[in-house]
């Protein structure tokens, strides 16, 4: 009797239930393989939390269709749109719950779009006669920049191209260079937290292959060997994605190309993370930006942070209630209320001089001029309205008082220059010490009395590292891959200007200048960045190489130079 009912029991299930209970459990589970469980992975959600969640969903679906308490055709129908349900139902919550997490980013939300599914699908199947790509690139009007066919020159370039851009990437570099290095010859660069490391060679044909590469991905004109050019586009990976500045100029020694990673973000600083000390340096430098009117220098050689400085002094004044403007040669980043102009050197009549001129003549509240290329330029900042006008000037010089030096004969007039100085900021970038794999060590008196540091005060240094132990056995860092420095910050000198100092510049009196800003007791550029190795931050090593003076060049080169 139980054997007949059990047999009457299995033959209530058709062949072709069974089949149709597939469908959807074949769809679904295809989705949770596929796009949830990897999605999970990537961004460390709780893999096996879910695993075990869609595991439930899933039996309890197929419970629905099995013990649905109606009979026939119509129970069946019923258990198939309740399992239905609970497969979307749990498709549903891990896309709300996962794109409402922090670690997912925004460009990485999950969306139930169907057609859009679709359309993805249908290129993916269009490219699979192209050739496989790391990188998916972005031209400037946004759209993307195709994949040559495999065993083409173009897909091997290509390939190149790429593989320059993923290890300036991973080695976590600024800039990337190609250029001539020597004859017949070129050879790639990385810019890491300031400090150039050297490629490999590259033979002048792919070089310029690659170039071109780059070049057309911008939409710049490839035939123009010459000129400079440049262009936005963006890159993005599994890895992640970036926005890169592409430059390219050319002269008689071959072509060079400059990618620049993430420019605006590289310009995106808060007064109080710049390496200001707080309080001398940092309240001074409050004081002043609510001080209206002036001129103030910001001097720094190239690549030590200028740029970004001039933003976060641009960025601290309010827009709204001033009328703030920029003439920048490269914009970096779009600041909010802020009227930014881009100046082209290239242009027939451009005058960078006549175009600031004719800014200053608006009665703006603050200019930022992003260079000082020329003497014309300083001298019509110098005749502006500076009791009414803020101007922040950027200058290339290695500190302080060399950058008031070149700012007199700029002028020509030492007296007129120094009329309406407020303040001079020197900068330069040390690179930070890794923080996991620093080394600390006891600093010999000698190398303490030759630092000017107190030997009764400062019992520990660090240096850099490179290697942890594990398990007792040395390992490169994986924090800063060997290098033992991770990032950089600033230190700088700021330099008050009242009327003792401008009657100093107005007599050219150096040395009477210095020995005043000693007597204010603030700090010097070479003073702060001691600080910060006292402080663990930096190491002794990087402070000399940074604030070491440059070396001077020969009679000969001086001569060429000038």
């Amino acid at each position: 009797m139980v054997s007949t009912t059990l047999g009457a029991g299995f033959m209530l299930v058709g062949v072709w239930q069974p089949l149709v209970m597939l469908l959807p459990l074949i769809a679904w589970g295809w989705m949770v393989s596929s796009v949830l469980d990897k999605h999970a992975a990537r961004f460390f959600l709780g893999r096996e939390s879910w695993g075990l969640v869609h595991l439930v969903a899933g039996l309890a679906s197929v419970i629905a269709v099995l013990f649905m308490p109606v009979e026939g055709v119509a129970g069946f129908g019923a258990g198939m749109l309740v399992m239905i349900a609970i497969l979307a139902l749990d498709i549903g919550l891990f896309v709300a719950i996962a794109n409402r997490d922090d670690r997912v980013p925004e460009h990485a939300h999950l969306t139930l779009d169907f057609k859009k599914w679709k359309d993805a699908r249908d290129a993916k199947s269009s490219e699979k006669s192209l050739g496989t790509s790391k990188l998916q690139i972005q031209s400037p009007k946004k759209t993307r920049v195709p994949v040559p066919e495999k065993g083409t020159p173009e897909y091997e370039v290509r390939l190149a191209a790429e593989d320059l851009v993923l290890r300036g990437r991973e080695a976590r570099a600024s800039q990337i260079d190609i250029m001539p290095a020597g004859e017949k010859q070129y050879a790639a660069s990385f810019m890491i937290d300031g400090v150039r490391q050297a490629g490999e060679p590259i033979a002048p044909q792919q070089a310029i292959a690659v170039i071109d590469f780059w070049k057309a991905c911008g939409g710049l004109d490839v035939s123009d060997r010459r000129r400079k050019q440049s262009a936005n586009i963006a890159v993005s990976s599994e890895s992640g994605s970036n926005d890169l500045r592409l430059t390219t100029s050319g002269s008689q020694s071959g072509l060079r190309l400059s990618v620049n990673f993430d420019p605006a973000a590289a310009v995106k600083r808060d007064l109080d993370d710049m390496g200001l000390l707080d309080p001398p340096q940092l309240g001074e430098v409050k004081k002043l930006i609510n001080d209206p009117g002036g001129l103030v220098l910001l001097a720094a050689p190239s690549d030590s942070g200028r740029t970004t400085t001039l933003y976060t002094l641009i960025k601290a004044h309010d827009a709204y209630t001033s009328n703030v403007q920029t003439l920048e040669f490269d914009i970096e980043d779009a600041v909010e209320g802020v009227r930014q102009t881009g100046f082209d050197p290239t242009k027939e009549g451009a005058d960078y001089a006549t175009q600031l001129r004719s800014m200053l003549r608006r009665d703006p509240d603050v200019v930022g001029a992003a260079e000082v290329p020329d003497v014309q330029t300083a001298q019509e900042i110098s005749k502006a309205d500076l009791e009414r006008t803020r101007v922040y000037a950027s200058i290339r010089a290695d500190g302080a008082t060399a950058a008031l030096q070149i700012w007199t004969r700029a002028v020509g007039d030492a007296k007129k220059a120094s009329a309406d100085l407020k303040c001079v900021i020197a900068q330069r970038l040390v690179r930070k010490l890794c923080d996991n794999c620093r080394v600390a060590y006891a600093p010999p008196p000698d190398m303490l009395k030759k630092l000017g540091l107190p030997a009764d005060k400062v019992k520990q240094l660090h240096k850099k590292g490179g290697q942890v132990l594990v398990r007792s056995k040395p390992e490169t860092c994986a924090v800063c891959d060997g290098i033992g420095y991770l990032g950089q910050i600033g230190v700088f000198e700021v330099l008050p200007i009242g009327a003792e100092e401008r009657e100093l510049i107005a007599k050219e009196n150096w040395s009477g200048l210095r020995a005043a800003m000693r007597k204010k007791q603030m700090p010097s550029l070479a003073q702060v960045a001691l600080r910060r190795a006292v402080e663990g931050v930096t190491s002794v090593e990087e402070v000399t190489r940074v604030t070491a003076p440059p070396k001077k060049k020969s009679d000969g080169k001086q001569r060429a130079a000038s």
